[in-house]
């Protein structure tokens, strides 16, 4: 389950306040996901995804992260488009999380990836690439090897609990890695 953090009905209407999307008519959590808290949102105007950013998420870097989606939508690759509220801003805080409204996309998430979407995919990936080259704005990458030292140094170190000799096998590849 991908809900970790809970918003109560106040705590949604006082967020949506901000907003000219209407009341709510449906919220409810989506299960899909691994990093944030997702909402399937239905109001008077449409259907929406509110995203509450989790603790490993670096607040700094959502302005980044938001630019970036709303310059790739503009560019015409089919995304969700980050929505502004009434003082044009796209990030909010909602249930003490940072977070942003999205609009929402029609489909379903693909379980058993066949050629065909695969193919789809790397097309898609290819124009995000094209169409991001323009994006002026920068950041650090956080996924890089003193990236994952670091993420794995803040994990509650319980990794054998997972697997048996989990955590000597992440380290090890970790040391692997940085001298190679």
């Amino acid at each position: 389950m991908a809900v970790y953090t809970n918003v109560s009905d106040e705590q949604l209407v006082n967020f949506l306040k901000d907003y000219n999307i209407g009341q709510p008519t449906s919220f409810k959590g989506i299960a899909e996901g691994v990093e944030n808290t997702n909402f399937l949102l239905e109001t008077e105007t449409g259907r929406y995804i509110l995203t509450l950013y989790e603790k490993r998420v670096n607040k700094d870097d959502l302005p980044f992260f938001l630019h970036l989606i709303d310059h790739l939508a503009r560019a015409g690759i089919s995304c969700p488009t980050p929505i502004p509220d009434k003082n044009n801003q796209t990030l909010g805080t909602c249930a003490g999380r940072p977070a942003a409204l999205f609009t929402f996309l029609d489909g379903m998430s693909v379980k058993t990836p066949k050629a065909h979407h695969c193919s789809a995919l790397g097309t898609v990936m290819a124009q995000f690439h094209q169409k991001g080259q323009d994006f002026t704005m920068k950041r650090e990458n956080s996924f890089t090897i003193k990236g994952m030292q670091n993420f794995y140094q803040n994990t509650d170190g319980d990794m054998d609990s997972i697997q048996p000799n989990l955590s000597q096998l992440i380290e090890d590849e970790l040391n692997f890695l940085s001298q190679n």
